[in-house]
């Protein structure tokens, strides 16, 4: 990704222990537009009746995102993209209050042959090679943002972007199909877990995978490389953009992902909504006045804090339970910070195979990766300290691991531990688990 690496990491912040509260798609979303952990939200999973666009819509959430919030504030504020999963969920024209440009993606995942909710009005677009979805998308945002600079106001602007890809069906653009052939897919020491004895079950029983297992998931990882490279040059088109008006250097840019992926690690095929470092974990970046170039953090950061750091940065109100990351942008270590993050999925995943394996794949799913191959993923709750993890399983497993020590999660010392770590973690579990707004960050601040 050359054009995310020199204009955003090598110009920036790399926020190294980023995590997604309930890393699955629309849970994570959910958090990342109110900065709220889903056992406030109450969007607990892709789709109705506990999840989706659908639920969120109920819960009265559309009326108190953070592009409400910054609208009210005077910003001018554009959405682009994929918003919730099952949106529209009948009216192809809902633009959510808020925004005052609006292109939702429709319901489909398929780059090519969609629909956008453009402004109140459906547009569909075909298979022609000019309606790629994410060049589209990154025509719209940029677009918006000659607009917002040029206003004769001189309002600041918000803009949410948010491309599929990497999303099955990780269909790359044709110029870029084959650009990762030759691409060596990482092996860390978690993939095919040699002994899963010391996992909960279902997962502890889970095969090893095979060569056509294997395949497949090296197939995919490069077809997800090439999905992304499109999304590279939306970066570069967005940053010229800005420099052109410029607003380059008094815009914040952050860069980052709703959930992690598995591909292979734990015997884990394909997927994600477990608490395990490869889905709770993604990248996040951060370019913008006073980041310092090329620098690192290693303080804990959630997708809670996403809401208040923009808002605190436009200098609003936005009650939250996370909190603004503001004080580590500036590179230096903050004079406090929390000590903990809630890991949460509450319910057992029975929709992931439906959600990432597309429509009409049958038993594999993207890349022909198996799909339920290693069991769906039971409810947990779970406290990710800077050195340990501790997870609750709903069906009485626990587990704990030393990430400090083993950061690929190989032994579980549960049964091993020092009992008063594992009490010390379990009310710290305790404290987390229905935690709001200012408790929450009290719960997460406690040594």
């Amino acid at each position: 990704m050359p054009q995310i690496r020199s204009l955003l990491i090598e110009e920036g912040i790399s926020l190294e222990k980023t995590f997604v509260s309930h890393p699955s798609c629309c849970p994570s979303r959910a958090t990342i537009l109110t900065g709220l952990y889903c056992h406030n939200h109450g969007v607990l999973s892709n789709g109705p009746p506990d999840g989706g666009f659908p639920k969120f819509v109920s819960e009265g959430h559309e009326e108190n995102t953070i592009g409400a919030r910054l609208q009210e504030a005077g910003y001018q504020t554009g959405f682009f993209g994929k918003y919730l999963n099952h949106y529209p969920a009948g009216d192809p024209t809902h633009v959510p209050p808020g925004w005052d440009e609006w292109y939702g993606k429709l319901d489909e995942q398929d780059p090519y042959d969609y629909g956008i909710n453009e402004n109140g009005e459906e547009i569909s677009y075909d298979r022609d090679i000019d309606d790629f979805h994410t060049d589209v998308l990154s025509g719209q945002a940029t677009r918006f943002v000659r607009r917002a600079a040029s206003d004769p106001e001189g309002r600041p602007f918000f803009a949410y972007i948010a491309p599929t890809a990497p999303h099955a069906p990780a269909t790359p653009a044709a110029r870029h199909k084959g650009a990762f052939a030759d691409e060596e897919v990482p092996r860390p020491p978690s993939f095919d877990e040699e002994d899963l004895s010391d996992k909960p079950p279902p997962l502890g029983n889970a095969q090893r995978l095979t060569e056509e297992d294997a395949s497949n998931i090296d197939t995919y990882y490069r077809q997800r490389l090439e999905s992304m490279l499109a999304v590279d040059e939306m970066v570069a088109s967005l940053v010229q953009e800005l420099e052109a008006s410029g607003d380059l250097e008094n815009t914040f840019i952050f860069f980052t992902s709703d959930n992690g992926w598995f591909q292979g690690e734990h015997r884990i095929r394909s997927g994600k909504n477990r608490p395990y470092e490869e889905s709770a974990r993604v990248p996040l970046f951060v370019r913008g006045p006073g980041v310092p170039a090329g620098s690192k953090m290693d303080d804990l950061a959630l997708n809670t804090d996403f809401a208040p750091t923009f808002a605190d940065l436009a200098g609003v109100e936005f009650p939250a339970d996370g909190r603004s990351l503001a004080p580590l942008l500036s590179g230096e270590e903050p004079t406090s910070w929390r000590s903990a993050v809630l890991l949460e999925n509450p319910r057992s995943d029975t929709e992931e195979a439906e959600e990432e394996g597309g429509k009409g794949k049958g038993k594999t799913g993207p890349g022909g990766v198996p799909k339920g191959s290693s069991g769906d993923s039971p409810a947990f709750e779970a406290v990710r300290t800077e050195t340990h993890k501790y997870v609750e399983y709903d069906n009485g497993e626990a587990e704990l691991y030393d990430v400090a020590n083993d950061p690929y999660e190989l032994e579980n010392v549960y049964e091993t531990a020092d009992p008063s770590l594992v009490e010390d973690l379990k009310a710290k579990l305790e404290a987390l688990r229905n935690c709001s707004e200012k408790r929450c960050r009290e719960a997460e601040d406690t040594p």
